[in-house]
């Protein structure tokens, strides 16, 4: 019996960086880390300032108190202008995303799918053309041949 040798660690781990996910993975979170800073931006610059016309133009300020006094550092406060502010960038993140790479793509997909498609459904009536023609031409084949055999006979 012949034994499998296992993979050395090395070997693995050469194995696991080539593999094309991993790589789509890393360049992922690269241009995601760079993106951040651009909806960042977006949100200080264009989201904050649009609800700082109804309040302050920075989130973090927005703020609630649990306990009985809040005056600076004291008291229980809850920061929910920061957790708004998060949560808008993470829907401006998923919008810009989804509407500028995601959706573009899944059309682009879809088109070379259908285009895929009627390039497979092309050959088949070249197929089938190709062999009913065949057929016809077997068959005067076999006709001549009968005709021919009746003259014989004769």
């Amino acid at each position: 019996m012949s034994e499998k040798k296992e993979p050395s660690l090395w070997e693995g781990f050469k194995a696991f960086l080539m593999r094309g996910n991993v790589v789509d993975l890393a360049v992922a979170v690269v241009i995601g880390a760079a993106f951040t800073n651009i909806v960042n931006a977006m949100v200080k610059g264009i989201v904050n300032p649009v609800v700082g016309a109804i309040g302050t133009k920075n989130l973090d300020h927005y703020s609630s108190c649990l306990s009985t006094t809040c005056q600076g550092e004291q008291g229980i406060q809850i920061l929910w202008g920061s957790v708004l502010g998060a949560a808008m960038s993470f829907v401006i993140t998923a919008a810009v995303v989804y509407f500028l790479m995601v959706l573009p793509m899944a059309k682009y997909l879809a088109r070379q799918e259908a285009r895929r498609k009627a390039k497979e459904g092309a050959q088949e009536v070249i197929e089938v053309t190709e062999l009913e023609v065949l057929k016809e031409i077997r068959d005067a084949l076999v006709a001549q041949r009968g005709a021919g055999h009746d003259q014989q006979e004769r």
